[in-house]
This record gives C-alpha cells, structure tokens and sequence, in this order.
C-alpha cells in the first residue's frame, strides 16, 4: 500500500499546488473575498493531507496496524475528495447546500488522523 499512499500523496499535492495558483492568479478577480477564501481553505487543507499520505507511506513499514494504515489512507482521500472537493465547488458555483457537505469531509480527516494516533500507540 504504500506505493498507493506515495501515489495519492503526490498526486493530491500537485492538484493542490496548481488549484493554489489558479485560485491567487486566474479567480482573485472573478470571486469574492468569501469564495476566495473558501477556494483557499481547499487548496491548503488538501495540500496538508496529501503530505499526511506521503508520511503515512513513509511509516507504513514501522506502524503494527496494516489495515488501521490503510483506513486512514482512504480516509484521507475521501475527505479530501468530500471537504475540499465539496469547497472548491462551493466557491465556483456559489452553490450554498454545498457546503452541507464539507462536514463529511473533517470528519473523515479527524477519523484518519484519530486511526493514526491509536495505531501509533499500538506499535
């Protein structure tokens, strides 16, 4: 799995950086400070999970837990998928139910990163 969690790790890292530049360069002008914002909170959210991937990969090896590392792998993508995916369509569309959504996603985070510290105990 940890080739999994390099891959989803640098993959999401790229998005967030080209979804960072596009919303400070290409969107400044066309959103508001609120769409702006949540377009930001997007971009930096999913960029600090896809580094969580990469050091999940890194200690996959030392931690005892395979499948409560592979729950948090996937619990990280799909919040990543949910919060930020969820925000970033919010600030393009200015859909409101859409933020109804972003919950789903922190709680996937807080799940992952809860699995993580129980795991580490564990090991």
């Amino acid at each position: 799995m940890e080739r999994t969690w390099i891959t989803a790790g640098a993959a999401l890292a790229f998005l967030a950086v080209a979804a960072g530049a596009f919303g400070a360069h290409a969107l400044k002008a066309q959103l508001s400070d609120e769409a702006l914002g949540w377009f930001e909170t997007a971009a930096r959210y999913q960029m600090y999970h896809a580094l969580g991937l990469l050091a999940l990969a890194a200690l996959a090896a030392r931690l005892q837990g395979g499948m409560a590392v592979t729950w948090t792998g996937w619990l990280f993508v799909v919040g990543t998928v949910l919060f930020s995916g969820s925000l970033y369509l919010l600030a393009l569309t200015g859909v409101r139910w859409l933020g109804a959504i972003t919950p789903l996603g922190g709680v996937c985070f807080l799940a992952g990163w809860a699995l993580l510290v129980v795991d580490a105990l564990r090991s």
